[in-house]
């Protein structure tokens, strides 16, 4: 039994190997349809979440399983005083495999030490988004043809962004890779990232505050929003969430072939205007997250 806690949890190979399945998929839907026949798949969301959760049922029911399970924690016993490992246990007796989403990080590494089931680490605090890093592997994987010898540029929160931290180790392990850091000084890439990370891989990267300075060398621009349930000081999110907005202006000088990407949700960072834009790649991201995750359910459950 195998878990996915974290990015590093998957090797380049196995990371490979999901996305030509994902795209196997695309191309071959009824080929899948039955794969998961009896099988149940138990989404735990301790922490809000639409395109997550919804990928996953979604992802399960079209491969002929079913889901169970809770959207919020106030639905469940945890509000009784539960603990995870607890509800882990009990959940695993109903179900095939667990996703999982908790805002404190690290919870679910606790689960998967308790579970008799495998556990997918459906985002944890402002730690880990495994399963949104290979969505974005997918959806870049789709729209370059590659995953190397990249221009990235990560731009808003991330000081926060558990997606820009999973995606950026994800993406070190690729060759030709750079990285344009954007963020206000308050928001930047946290230290044990750039050490541990992309230093640590011989990443090139830069830091900036402007985002119309590096727009025009960049493939992929990663918008991210400035998430409000992280901030301690209402404040502090008030001052910096409309930091960056991306609108069509902005995008005079980009690359015809920039792809920008974006976890969602949105705020305002992304200004509508651009939704029309060929460049505008989220919303099939938000679909390469099914099939992608389709992918990983079969992997995870052995299969073939």
């Amino acid at each position: 039994m195998k878990h996915l806690i974290d990015i590093k949890d998957l090797s380049v190979e196995e990371i490979d190997d999901l996305i030509k399945v994902a795209n196997d998929i695309i191309a071959n839907k009824e080929k899948y349809s039955h794969k998961c026949d009896g099988k149940k798949l138990a989404t735990l969301f301790f922490e809000p979440s639409t395109r997550t959760r919804l990928s996953f049922e979604a992802a399960m029911l079209e491969l002929g399983g079913s889901v169970l399970g809770f959207s919020e924690s106030s639905s469940s016993s945890v509000s009784k005083g539960e603990s995870v490992a607890d509800t882990i246990r009990v959940v695993g007796c109903y179900s095939d495999i667990i996703a999982m989403r908790h805002p404190k990080e690290g919870a679910p590494l606790v689960a998967c030490e308790k579970s008799t089931v495998p556990i997918i680490n459906a985002g944890d605090g402002g730690h880990n988004h495994p399963t949104q890093t290979l969505t974005d592997l997918l959806t870049i994987s789709r729209e370059k043809g590659r995953l190397n010898n990249l221009t990235i540029g990560l731009c808003g929160d991330l000081k926060f962004g558990r997606t820009v931290h999973s995606l950026a180790t994800a993406m070190s392990r690729y060759s030709g890779i750079k990285f344009v850091l954007i963020s206000p000084d308050e928001l930047k890439m946290p230290d044990y990232i750039k050490k541990n990370v992309l230093e640590k891989n011989n990443i090139e990267y830069c830091e900036t505050k402007s985002i119309e300075e590096h727009l025009p060398e960049l493939d992929i621009l990663y918008m991210t929003r400035v998430q409000k349930e992280r901030f301690f000081n209402e404040d502090d999110y008030v001052r910096l969430k409309d930091y960056y907005i991306l609108n069509k202006a902005k995008l005079e000088n980009a690359k015809k072939d920039l792809s920008i990407l974006h976890p969602l949700p949105r705020v305002n960072e992304i200004s509508t205007d651009v939704d029309d834009d060929p460049r505008a790649k989220y919303f099939e991201q938000a679909l390469c997250g099914k099939y992608i995750r389709m992918a990983l359910i079969l992997n995870m459950l052995g299969i073939k």
